[in-house]
């Protein structure tokens, strides 16, 4: 690991030697980057295995393998192959994450229909720097070539920094000298226009989301070490929408809570948003000023506060819209927010967001597509008795209604070309290395990985066995290729109260929950380490005094069975409705949200490498009891939540009878109640 980053160092140092002036490089020993806390490791590193192994193939064997075979938009005449057809962000949001699908499986057949995309932007790049899809200035006149003497006919900033990060990637997997070269020669073309051609010059999305644009100046900074690259940096944020500033102030979040009008809507739309929180980190570690900080851990709190969902995630239905369970959640807004705490974690190392990311990878994510990886649904409901054509209480509902259903194309297709990225880069951000040259494990999932560690750059394999987040425990076997001394990291969960760690059968060490442990010793081949993170069940309170009932990672919802309907949308395609068969209306008796221990778990399944996230596989149940409340029924096709008094109970008329209900892992729901009532 260690010597493949050092190489590629090298590799780009020598590219940049020659642009470095000698006042950047003056100015280089005054700025304040601060380094991350952790650093992001060669994709391919890491293996994954049983279950999530079987999520990528499925990927693989779906759309994600496949969107430009059965998705007219990207195989038609794709302009980022030199055609006339998508130009914009589509393709380089599904290249975001079937390229590094393709590196995780070591799919050369993948990577080579991925490459055909990557080699044709690398290879046509202007003169100037500029790159992207043929403009319609090149295409009317042939002698025509973007440069900074006629940017104004250059198109918009939003896709090349969509396509930015899937060339980062490739470079991370292969240490292609070449994408070194072109984001030089890119950036020093923004520096030379950005003053005539501001970020925001042709769309608000990439003023919206210019921080995934600095986010990538930095990366090259932190391999280059020249200094205007800090500066071009901060000129794209100050170019942009001020999010670092609107998180830390309050106002915003706020104003989003309490307006859905048509007002400043981009402001809080829940996909920019889902991008902007990582904002304050990359400011962060631009300008190493602490109070950025600050920003980010308020505005997250404040989002999850007054946004916030059971599984995780924020309303976004496409704008933030408070945190009623009948309100949706867009899937783009959260592979975006997978992605933002993916960043975060590197650069501030803070296990608040640790396990932020897991709760929306093991709840939200796996809820919103098909089995098979075809289908998604735009909105998704926490309280989803039905999914099905309507107008929900959405702020984007669509005159189609078809924001909720099953569908390749259902909804905007933002999310059927962007949905790839989340299980992929989940999958590749499970390890990060440490500055140490050691090791740490901050999301838990079966797989190995292969690196060097140590001073000694010692070749290392650790396989990582587990059934988590169902199981509890997460084994890890060390095979060094000789023994070697590095400090092995852990997270430890906030959810749990004590774990414990054991090396060779042991003990080793008990710790506290919500923190980050160090284990620096020397390893040898053969040692088995296991981490042992016990699940209690807990429940929480969320939108109009609802409970959830959790247990780990996962948040767990009404089991119901579901009855798939297929039918076809003019416009939109063949789509699906699902609806339940069996009441829902139940509340939670009061009794067992006061006592969770009187909830009793059972594993009914273990956790195999055929794992789908559906009701089949559900691993582990919850039986809870439960009365129904027989007026609580649909309303323009949602389940609107009781109204409760300040204690929580529902005073309206409940059955007499007492009943049985069991509960699944949220994930392996499509038609749910996940936020309950409470009643006597």
């Amino acid at each position: 690991m260690y010597q493949c980053i050092r190489k590629t160092l090298l590799l780009s140092g020598m590219v940049m030697g020659l642009t470095c002036s000698s006042t950047a490089i003056k100015a280089q020993s005054k700025n304040t980057f601060t380094k991350p806390g952790y650093i992001a490791l060669p994709l391919g590193s890491i293996h994954p295995k049983g279950w999530l192994l079987h999520q990528l193939q499925i990927m693989r064997k779906g759309t994600t393998g496949h969107l430009d075979e059965v998705y007219a938009k990207i195989k038609k005449d794709n302009g980022w192959l030199g055609g006339k057809g998508d130009g914009w962000e589509e393709t380089p949001y599904w290249l975001d994450g079937a390229l590094p699908l393709a590196y995780l499986l070591d799919d050369q057949a993948l990577k080579n229909k991925v490459g055909k995309y990557v080699n044709w932007v690398l290879k046509h790049q202007r003169p100037s720097g500029y790159f992207g899809p043929v403009t319609k200035a090149e295409r009317d006149d042939s002698s025509v070539t973007i440069g900074s003497n006629n940017a104004g006919q250059g198109e918009d900033w939003w896709p090349k920094m969509v396509m930015l990060k899937v060339l980062r990637q490739y470079y991370m997997a292969t240490g292609d000298a070449r994408v070194i070269q072109f984001m030089t020669k890119y950036f020093e073309y923004q520096m030379q226009v950005l003053d005539a051609v501001p970020i925001g010059k042709w769309t608000d999305w990439a003023a919206a989301r210019g921080a995934d644009n600095a986010m990538i100046v930095q990366w090259l900074y932190s391999i280059t070490g020249d200094a205007r690259l800090l500066r071009l940096a901060a000129q794209i944020e100050d170019q942009s929408f001020p999010w670092s500033k609107w998180l830390g102030g309050r106002d915003w979040v706020m104003n989003a809570a309490a307006h859905q009008n048509n007002d400043s809507w981009m402001h809080r739309h829940g996909v920019n948003v889902g991008m902007s929180i990582k904002d304050p980190a990359i400011q962060y570690q631009r300008t190493g000023d602490k109070k950025y900080l600050q920003y980010l851990k308020t505005g997250f709190t404040d989002i999850m506060t007054l946004h916030g969902m059971p599984y995780g995630m924020f309303s976004a239905d496409e704008d933030l819209h408070g945190n009623n369970p009948v309100q949706g959640t867009e899937l783009c807004a959260i592979v975006e927010s997978m992605f933002s705490l993916e960043e975060i974690v590197g650069i501030t190392g803070d296990p608040l967001y640790m396990d932020a990311l897991e709760k929306m990878a093991f709840n939200a994510l796996p809820t919103q597509t098909t089995d098979d990886y075809n289908n998604k649904q735009y909105f998704q409901i926490a309280n989803q008795v039905q999914v099905t054509k309507g107008v929900f209480n959405f702020s984007l509902p669509f005159d189609r209604e078809m924001n909720n259903v099953f569908g390749m194309r259902s909804g905007y297709t933002c999310c059927l070309a962007n949905m790839h990225q989340g299980w992929t880069k989940f999958a590749s951000h499970l390890w990060y290395g440490t500055p140490d040259k050691g090791l740490a494990a901050l999301e838990y999932s079966p797989n190995d990985i292969t690196c060097t560690v140590g001073a000694s750059n010692t070749g290392i394999t650790i396989k990582e066995t587990t059934g988590y987040p169902f199981d509890e425990a997460i084994n890890f076997e060390l095979l060094p290729q000789q023994p070697v001394s590095f400090p092995l990291q852990l997270r430890i969960p906030s959810w749990c109260k004590e774990a414990v760690i054991t090396l060779n059968g042991q003990e080793l060490r008990r710790e506290k929950g919500g923190q980050v442990i160090t284990i620096n010793r020397s390893w040898k081949k053969g040692d088995q380490l296991t981490l042992q993170l016990p699940m209690e069940i807990t429940t929480s309170e969320w939108g109009h005094n609802s409970r959830a009932v959790e247990r780990g990672p996962l948040v767990y919802a009404l089991k119901l069975q579901e009855k798939w309907v297929k039918a076809t949308d003019e416009k939109e395609g063949d789509y699906y409705s699902v609806y339940p068969q069996g009441p829902w209306n139940y509340g939670l008796l009061e009794a067992q949200v006061k006592d969770p221990a009187q909830l009793q778990v059972k594993k009914v399944r273990p956790v195999t490498g055929d794992f789908v996230w559906n009701l089949a596989h559900a691993p582990i149940e919850i039986t809870a009891a439960a009365k129904k409340i027989p007026g609580w029924t649909l309303y323009n096709d949602i389940a609107p939540t009781p109204v409760t008094e300040r204690s929580g109970i529902y005073k309206g008329k409940v059955n007499d009878q007492v009943e049985k209900i069991t509960l699944i892992p949220y994930g392996c729901t499509k038609v749910r109640v996940v936020a309950f009532p409470v009643v006597k």
